[in-house]
């Protein structure tokens, strides 16, 4: 494969470019991405699916500065950190970099703190969306999931503070475009 400037002309060694597509990460597959970036030299564009601060941390620490969201693997954004790879540049989505300095800063002060990530749902979060996006009303989805209607509004109230979401509908919303949904 070649890649090519905006101009047309060859960008860099392109061959020594790779393209990695993984659900999450366990220690298998940080192996494979430093024996790819060091023992190979290749340049590693990592698409993934989910990455927490460890697996983040390791990421880093074997040379991949392009890594994009599965969900947001478009052909245009692959062309756009493939040739950044090419050029010996990172490319990675904005929340991960949030994260990724927040964790740095963390570290810097002493204090590694588990958070989840600013711009992904959880799994509880993501559950009360998809009965939100139903047309179900607080109490039953309080009921559905066994919890209280006290929790189904806190649950509400975290992801669309953390997200920046202005109402339910906002937060389905996204979700559904984010490809969560």
């Amino acid at each position: 494969m070649r890649v090519l400037s905006d101009s047309g002309r060859p960008l860099g060694d392109s061959t020594a470019v790779a393209l990695v597509l993984d659900d999450r990460l366990d220690v298998k597959s940080v192996a494979r991405l430093r024996k790819l970036a060091s023992d190979y030299g290749k340049r590693v564009v990592l698409v993934i699916g989910e990455l927490d601060e460890h697996r983040l941390d390791l990421v880093i620490e074997a040379g991949i500065l392009s890594v994009v969201w599965r969900h947001q693997a478009t052909p245009a954004q692959l062309v756009k950190a493939i040739k950044a790879a090419a050029r010996n540049e990172g490319d990675m989505p904005g929340d991960l970099l949030r994260r990724l300095l927040g964790h740095l800063e963390r570290q810097a002060r002493g204090t590694v703190l588990s958070t989840v990530a600013t711009g992904r749902p959880t799994g509880r979060e993501l559950n009360v969306l998809e009965l939100v996006a139903h047309g179900l009303g607080t109490k039953e989805i309080a009921e559905q999931l066994s919890y209280s209607e006290r929790t189904i509004k806190g649950i509400l109230h975290d992801v669309m503070t953390r997200l920046n979401l202005r109402n339910r509908a906002h937060a389905v919303a996204y979700a559904i475009r984010e490809g969560y949904m």
